[in-house]
C-alpha cells in the first residue's frame, strides 16, 4: 500500500499539499487530476523519490519496483529494439552479472563456485523471461505505431514525438509493481492509444496516471485522486464518476453554486440549442450524449476558470472548398510520394467533420494540403470566395517565436491583418483580449520560450480567434491542454458558426464536436458511417489484418519445405484437424463470453439511464453497488476474452509456422 498521512508538500515556498491523508491499495488504477500547477507532477516526484515530504508521513513498500516514462529526449544510436529492451532492468542486471561471472570463469576455469553462479544466473534469466524478451519489446514498439522495418533503426533516426513513444515502450517493458504515467497519450494517435488502453487494462500492478484525456481515464482507471486548493480527495470510480460526484458536491454548496447560475444558464442555453440542431445520424448521437453529460456536470463546467469563444465569421462561403481528384503527398528527392489519392470532396458551411485514420495513413497530409502548407501533387482544390482558414498544426507550438512575448505576437498579427480584420490593434485592446485567454498582468510580457505547453497552446488559440476564421483546421489541438481547457475548446467549437475539420486522439472532443467522419486509409478518403466505438473496432480489425499480411509475407519469403509434397499435404491435413480440435472449445468460450458481455452491457446501460433520473438515496446506493459489480464482471470477462483470443491466435500462428 501507499500511505500519505497528514502530509505537507512544498515546491520552493509554495505549499501544494497541506495536511493531506490518502491510501492507495495494491493493484488499484488511479487517475490523478487537477488544474495545471496544482501539484500533480510534484506528487509524482514524491512517489519516485526525487522529492521528499516537508511534513507528515509517506510510505510505500520498499521492495516495489518502479516503472515510469523518462521525460528527457533519448539520444542514442542503439536500435529501437535494444533501447526498449533496456527498460527491463531485472533482465539487464542479470545479463551484466552473467557477463562478469563468465569473464571471471574464463580466467579461473577450475573455480567451482563460479560455475555454480553461472548456472544459477542462467536459471534466473529464464525466470526473468530472457527467452521471449526481444519479441515482448518488439510487440510494445509495434503496438505504439512503429513499422516492422523500423525495429532495428537507431533511436536518433526518429523525430521527437516518436522517440517519446520509445520512452513509453521502455517504461512498459520494465517489470514494475508501481507504474507512474505522466500524460502518456500526448504523442499518440488514436490507434496507438486504443492499443495502450488494452495493455494497461492487463497490467497487474498499481498504476497512477496523469492525463487530460477523459475517455482514456475512464477506460484505464478505477480510482480518482483530485488535487484542488492544496487538498487531495479520493473518489471511487473513473473520471466520469468523479465528475458526477463532484458536480453533486458543488450543487450542495449553495453559496458557491448561486454565483454560477448565470454561467450555468448560458451553458444550458448552449446545450438546448445544439441538441435541437443535432441530426439523427449515428455519429451525431455521440454528440447528443456528450451534451447530455454536460447537463449532468453543469456545476463542474461552470466552476472552470477558463472559457472562450470564436468570433462570428465575417462571411460563410458555401461550399467552403471543393476538392476534385485530389492527389496528396510529399516530394522526396524530386520524386513525388503519393499518400492519399483520388479525393473528391466538398466541404460545406457549418459542417463538423472528424478526420479518422490509423497512424501514417495521411490525416495530417490531407489537412496540410487544405491549409495550403503542402502543395497538392495533383487535382484541384477550389476555395470559396472569402475563405479564411484558421489552422492549428501539430507543430504549431514550434512556430511561435520563443524570444517574443504574447503581446508581441498579437502586435505582429494585428499589423499583418490590418484594419480589414475589424479589430483594434491598440495595446490596451490587445491586453484585454489576451486576458480572456488567461494571460493577465505581466504574463503578456513573459517570453514564450519560458511558458508551459498549455500556455503556448492557449496563445495559439488566441491568435486563431483574433483572425476570425470561417474554416477551422485542427490537427491534434489538445496535446498540451488540461481538462478544463479541453472542455472550453469543445464548447467554443460547438458555438462556432463556421466549419470545423478536426484530427484528434481525444475521443471526448470528437464525440462532442463532430457530426460526421471521414476515414483516411489505404490511400483514399471515404465516409465513415459508424461512430467512434465502431472506429475503435475498425482499428483493432485493421491491426489484425496488417499482422496477417506481415505473417503471409514472412511465409512467402521462407524457404520451401524439404519434405515430399504428398507427405506435406498429409501432415497439413492432420495439423488442421488437430488445430480445429484444440481451438473449438476456445471458440465456444469466446462466443459465450461475447453473449454475456452484451447482456451485462445492456443491464449497465439500463442502470445508467435509471441513475440519470431522481432516485431515493437507498436506491442510488443499490444501483451504484450493482454498477460496480457489473463493471468488475465486465472487466474480468474482457480480460478472459482477450486471453482466449490471443491463445487462439497463437495456436493458429503455430499451425502456420510448424
Amino acid at each position: 500500500m501507499i500511505f500519505l498521512r497528514n502530509l505537507i508538500l512544498r515546491r520552493s515556498a509554495k505549499v501544494l499539499l497541506d495536511n493531506v491523508s490518502v491510501t492507495i491499495n495494491p493493484g488499484e488504477k488511479v487517475g490523478l487530476v487537477g488544474r495545471n500547477g496544482a501539484g500533480k507532477s510534484t506528487l509524482f516526484g514524491l512517489l519516485n523519490g526525487t522529492l521528499h515530504e516537508d511534513s507528515g508521513d509517506f510510505s510505500m513498500p520498499a521492495q516495489w519496483r518502479l516503472g515510469q516514462v523518462a521525460q528527457n529526449m533519448p539520444e542514442t544510436e542503439e536500435s529501437a529494439t535494444d533501447f526498449v529492451l533496456g527498460g527491463d532492468t531485472r533482465l539487464m542486471e542479470l545479463r551484466e552479472a552473467l557477463s562478469r561471472a563468465e569473464t571471471a570463469h574464463d580466467q579461473d576455469m577450475d573455480n567451482h563456485d563460479l560455475g555454480m553462479e553461472i548456472a544459477h544466473l542462467h536459471s534466473d534469466l529464464a525466470d526473468a523471461g530472457e527467452h521471449d524478451a526481444v519479441p515482448r519489446a518488439q510487440a510494445l514498439i509495434l503496438g505504439l505505431g512503429f513499422k516492422t522495418h523500423e525495429l532495428e533503426h537507431p533511436v536518433n533516426s526518429f523525430s521527437g514525438g516518436w522517440r517519446m513513444r520509445l520512452q513509453l515502450a521502455r517504461a512498459l517493458m520494465c517489470p514494475s509493481d508501481l507504474l507512474l504515467l505522466d500524460e502518456p497519450t500526448n504523442h499518440l494517435d488514436l490507434d496507438a492509444l486504443v492499443w495502450l488502453e488494452a495493455w494497461l487494462k492487463r497490467y497487474a500492478g498499481t498504476m497512477i496516471v496523469i492525463s487530460h484525456d477523459r475517455e482514456f481515464l475512464d477506460a484505464v482507471t478505477d480510482v480518482t485522486l483530485h488535487i484542488e486548493r492544496q487538498q487531495l480527495t479520493r473518489y471511487g470510480g473513473n473520471y466520469s464518476a468523479f465528475e458526477t460526484l463532484r458536480s453533486q458536491q458543488l450543487e450542495l454548496q449553495q453559496s458557491a453554486f448561486s454565483k454560477q447560475k448565470e454561467k450555468i444558464a448560458h451553458l444550458q442555453k448552449f446545450i438546448d440549442r445544439f441538441k435541437a440542431k443535432a441530426s439523427k445520424a449515428k455519429q451525431a448521437q455521440s454528440r447528443v450524449k456528450a451534451l447530455e453529460r454536460m447537463e449532468k456536470i453543469a456545476p463542474v463546467l461552470a466552476d472552470a476558470e477558463f472559457t472562450f469563444e470564436f468570433k462570428e465569421p465575417a462571411n460563410l462561403p458555401n461550399p467552403m472548398l471543393a476538392i476534385t481528384d485530389g492527389q496528396f503527398g510529399y516530394v522526396v528527392d524530386d520524386e513525388p510520394k503519393l499518400i492519399v489519392g483520388g479525393v473528391s470532396k466538398s466541404v460545406m458551411a457549418g459542417q463538423r467533420i472528424g478526420i479518422l485514420g490509423a497512424n501514417g495513413q495521411g490525416k495530417s497530409t490531407l489537412v496540410k494540403s487544405i491549409a495550403r502548407d503542402l502543395p497538392a501533387l495533383g487535382g484541384t482544390i477550389t476555395e470559396g470566395k472569402g475563405l479564411n482558414i484558421g489552422y492549428f498544426a501539430q507543430q504549431e507550438l514550434d512556430v511561435l517565436r520563443p524570444g517574443d512575448t504574447p503581446l508581441e505576437h498579437m502586435f505582429r498579427l494585428a499589423r499583418e491583418l490590418g484594419p480589414n480584420s475589424g479589430e483594434s490593434g491598440r495595446e490596451q485592446d490587445l491586453r484585454n483580449f489576451l486576458g480572456t485567454f488567461n494571460f493577465t498582468g505581466d504574463m503578456v510580457k513573459q517570453t514564450v520560450g519560458t511558458m508551459s505547453g498549455g500556455e503556448k497552446a492557449r496563445l495559439v488559440l488566441a491568435m486563431m480567434v483574433w483572425q476570425r476564421p470561417n474554416l477551422l483546421l485542427l490537427d491534434e489541438p489538445t496535446n498540451h491542454l488540461d481538462l478544463a481547457t479541453r472542455e472550453a475548446l469543445s464548447m467554443a467549437l460547438n458555438e462556432f458558426e463556421g466549419t470545423v475539420m478536426l484530427v484528434s486522439h481525444d475521443r471526448a472532443l470528437l464525440r462532442a464536436v463532430c457530426d460526421e467522419f471521414w476515414l483516411v486509409g489505404r490511400g483514399k478518403v471515404s465516409p465513415f458511417d459508424g461512430d467512434l466505438d465502431d472506429y475503435q473496432k475498425y482499428l483493432l480489425d485493421e491491426a489484425k489484418r496488417l499482422r496477417e499480411v506481415a505473417k503471409q509475407e514472412a511465409i512467402a519469403a521462407a524457404p520451401p519445405p524439404a519434405a515430399p509434397v504428398q507427405d506435406t499435404r498429409k501432415q497439413d491435413a492432420q495439423l488442421r484437424q488437430q488445430q480445429s480440435a484444440r481451438t473449438k472449445p476456445l471458440k465456444r468460450e469466446l462466443e459465450q463470453a461475447e453473449k454475456k458481455m452484451a447482456d451485462l452491457n445492456a443491464e449497465k446501460a439500463g442502470l445508467e439511464a435509471r441513475m440519470a433520473t431522481a432516485l431515493p438515496p437507498a436506491e442510488i446506493a443499490r444501483a451504484g453497488k450493482r454498477m460496480k459489480e457489473l463493471s468488475d464482471e465486465l472487466h474480468a470477462l474482457e480480460e478472459r476474452w482477450l486471453a482466449v483470443s490471443q491463445q487462439i491466435e497463437a495456436m493458429q500462428a503455430g499451425a502456420v509456422t510448424s
